[in-house]
């Protein structure tokens, strides 16, 4: 539990994630739990069986696009330690959107007026913040400027996230 609270603290850009070194077992619960929080927020949003394979294809997209991005910067020997960092902020940031997606259930039962704008601004934050987050993260990993940080967590972002969805979509 205690290294779950030091990962955790680099989502609030507090702890250094290279600094820290996973057990093979917290890195697969890791991933465990990428793995079912993710059907969960698809199966919410779209169909249950589409939403299993988008999420299956970002965690290919997520493992092939790290183990490029460390081969490039000849780092291999990082990757258990950058997947994990990356992917339990991205697990923090998955159950606020399991969170974001009650709200939203909540606030249609309740016929609230502005609930697409509050849905919209909750999204565009998280996904905000998961850049942020990530961005930090490679700069801690490797001492690159922020700029070209944050252009690798969009990178990122995009790959992991926007080519599952193209290939759904074909």
């Amino acid at each position: 539990m205690k290294l779950l609270f030091k990962y955790l603290s680099s989502c609030w850009f507090l702890n250094n994630p290279a600094e820290l070194v996973p057990p093979a077992s917290f890195m697969w619960k890791n991933v465990a739990f990428y793995l079912i929080s993710g059907c969960i927020v698809e199966g919410l949003i779209a169909d249950p069986a589409d939403g299993t394979l988008e999420v299956l294809g970002r965690t290919i997209m997520a493992f092939s696009t790290i183990a490029v991005l460390l081969l490039f910067e000849k780092k291999w020997g990082c990757f258990n330690q950058l997947y994990t960092s990356i992917f339990v902020c991205e697990n923090f940031i998955m159950t606020l959107a399991v969170c974001a997606e009650m709200l939203d259930l909540w606030m249609t039962m309740q016929h609230m007026e502005y609930r697409e704008e509050i849905n919209i601004a909750a999204a565009t934050f998280l996904v905000l913040w998961y850049i942020a987050i990530v961005s930090y993260i490679f700069r801690r990993f490797f001492d690159h400027p922020t700029s070209v940080s944050v252009i690798y967590a969009f990178s990122y972002f995009i790959l992991t996230y926007g080519v599952p969805m193209l290939l759904m979509d074909i």
